[in-house]
């Protein structure tokens, strides 16, 4: 597998990476009503259920613009770039989102759609 093709597989299981973190350790965890439950948690686990929920946002938008620059035919090592530059941010943004740093979150957040932006940029070149 390129490295393309597994960031993609990498970024669209962040949401479960992240769903885990928030449930990982619970006892008290309410599997018949998972939603209800991380609704009502606080500190890093509310923060990591957050985190998720970006994770999600952020995938789409992703996947398509590394399968565009893929088609595209754009250089690989340009892909390979831009693509190890969005998983490094995203990494980066959810231990950001856990420890709460939310300016260094941001800027992560920042990075990430840059990159993301950018196998867009290329792939119209």
């Amino acid at each position: 597998m390129n490295l393309p093709i597994a960031t993609i597989l990498f970024a669209g299981a962040m949401p479960w990476i992240c769903a885990g973190i928030a449930k990982a350790g619970q006892k008290n965890y309410d599997n018949h009503n998972p939603r209800d439950w991380l609704a009502k948690q606080t500190g890093y686990r509310a923060r990591a259920n957050a985190a998720q929920a970006n994770c999600f946002e952020a995938f789409p938008l992703y996947a398509i613009g590394v399968l565009l620059a893929l088609l595209s035919k754009v250089d690989t090592d340009l892909v390979q770039m831009w693509t190890g530059i969005f998983v490094v941010a995203r990494v980066a943004y959810v231990a950001c989102y856990l420890m709460d740093k939310d300016k260094l979150r941001s800027l992560a957040w920042l990075i990430g759609v840059i990159s993301t932006v950018a196998l867009y940029v290329l792939s119209a070149g």
